[in-house]
């Protein structure tokens, strides 16, 4: 066996920092998640850099916050030139693997600098390994793997596939083909990223009956007309009615689908016991942003409010005690803290991020969503967050979670000092115009309420349309 560290990065998407059990959610079931939180530092003000799934992705792969990557959105543009953290590993010796969505827009089923991705992407594509296996299974006619978008996005689903042949059990599938054969003479880098519980939450059956009774209501402020700048016009509760009881089932739902990524984790960490690996593996679990999940009114992302902006971050190093840290944290810290442990160079001193087992802490933590004219900037420390929205020219400070009102005071020390900060922040962005942020974040307005029809997949619909007898037509 090597004797240099092996490193296992558990990623979701979209998952909130309140829905593990053991860091106050007394109603969701993560027994997996709770045993790793115990052995763990666990992070409670990590902060995404982005709260959208592209940015994010690339601000961790590239130890960069959006400004100075280039990349602030899911279009994909981006100003780095470097070849990301993960490619140190390799070239370091690491024997490194990625199984999952990854997102990387530039080249999205490259190998992004592991020796061997096995890709599931969200829609179907020849390219995308999980669509082959799905073709070459007794389920090929399921098209929508990941749950119904478009008109269904944010409507509670059961997924068309069982457990053995569902996505998120996919990915702990391979990611165990891949410790049950790894070198034992090479350190390993495994990267397991799930796509739950992003939208639509399509669990499996029976998982989806985990949570059945009516779920606890989503937080409102005692001024929702306050916050109305943070909410997406394309998933407010209202535009979309979605009901008291409809919002209960997508709560539900939501929840079961990190449970059954829970027991994927669990599977996984006991691959590596088995193996001998585990007390030789450094474990890090995180999530690109959160989810609005009907707080404030809405659903989805692209917001700075806490429960879109704020995600769980654990993480475990051999030998290492269990802590509560409040420092504040971001993705842009993972590839940083990781080389540094592995004691691999690359990067020292371009990176925005932190090495999280030193004596370094960031006082203040930087998020951006779109640039220019439409940008929305945060700058949160432990204990509070300033944000501003360029369109409306206006600043909003909190130091409550999650936030009651705007504190914004111009005479206030503390909020200088974060707005000096931040506009010194949004002078060094680098992003493209090119993607400033809209209202739908889509090029015209869908004739759908719940978001854009082209989220539908594009590469199958010749073999949609061949399942339909003639005499009807199917509406692509």
């Amino acid at each position: 066996m090597s004797n240099q560290p092996n490193f296992l990065v558990l990623f979701t998407d979209q998952q909130r920092y309140d829905t593990i059990h053991a860091l106050g959610c007394g109603r969701i079931q993560t027994p997996n998640l709770d045993a790793l939180a115990a052995s763990s530092m666990v992070f409670d003000r990590c902060y995404t850099p982005a709260p959208v799934c592209v940015p994010a992705r690339f601000s961790m792969f590239s130890g960069l916050y959006c400004a100075h990557s280039g990349c602030c959105n899911n279009n994909g543009a981006s100003r780095y030139t470097g070849e990301g953290f993960y490619h140190a590993f390799t070239q370091a010796g690491y024997s490194t693997c990625c199984v999952g969505k990854m997102h990387h827009a530039k080249d999205l089923y490259g190998a992004m600098g592991f020796e061997r991705r096995f890709t599931q992407e969200e829609l179907s594509h020849p390219q995308d390994d999980y669509t082959r296996f799905l073709m070459d299974s007794p389920y090929r006619n399921v098209f929508d793997y990941n749950g119904q978008r478009s008109e269904m996005y944010y409507i509670p689903q059961v997924s068309q596939l069982p457990i053995e042949y569902h996505p998120t059990q996919w990915v702990a599938d391979r990611s165990l083909d891949f410790l049950e054969s790894v070198p034992e003479d090479r350190p390993f880098f495994l990267m397991s990223s799930f796509i739950h519980p992003h939208p639509p939450f399509a669990p499996p059956a029976p998982w989806n009956k985990l949570y059945r009774t009516v779920s606890e209501d989503p937080y409102v402020p005692e001024d929702p007309e306050e916050f109305a700048l943070f909410l997406s016009d394309r998933f407010t509760c209202e535009k979309i009615g979605i009901s008291r009881q409809d919002l209960s089932l997508l709560r539900s739902s939501y929840y079961a689908c990190v449970s059954f990524v829970d027991y994927q984790v669990g599977r996984i960490i006991d691959a590596l016991k088995r193996r001998g690996l585990y007390d030789n593996t450094v474990i890090v679990f995180s999530s690109d942003h959160g989810e609005m999940l009907g707080d404030f009114g809405t659903m989805g992302k692209r917001s700075m409010l806490d429960a879109a902006a704020r995600i769980p971050l654990l993480l475990r190093v051999p030998g290492g005690e269990a802590q509560l840290r409040h420092d504040v944290c971001s993705l842009v810290d993972i590839a940083p803290t990781l080389l540094r442990y592995a004691d691999i160079s690359g990067g020292e001193g371009a990176f925005d991020g932190v090495d999280l087992l030193s004596s370094q802490h960031h006082d203040v933590v930087f998020s951006q969503y779109g640039t220019g004219k439409t940008g929305a900037y945060m700058a949160a420390s432990s204990y509070d967050r300033l944000i501003y929205m360029v369109a409306a020219d206006q600043f909003f400070y909190f130091d409550t979670i999650p936030e009651d009102t705007n504190k914004y005071d111009e005479a206030s020390p503390r909020v200088r000092e974060l707005k000096k900060r931040l506009l010194d922040y949004i002078a060094g962005d680098r992003c493209d115009p090119g993607q400033a942020a809209t209202a739908d974040d889509v090029s015209g307005i869908s004739r759908f309420p719940y978001g854009p029809k082209r989220a539908d997949h594009l590469m199958r619909q010749a073999e949609e349309r061949a399942r339909i007898p003639a005499g009807y037509t199917i509406d692509l």
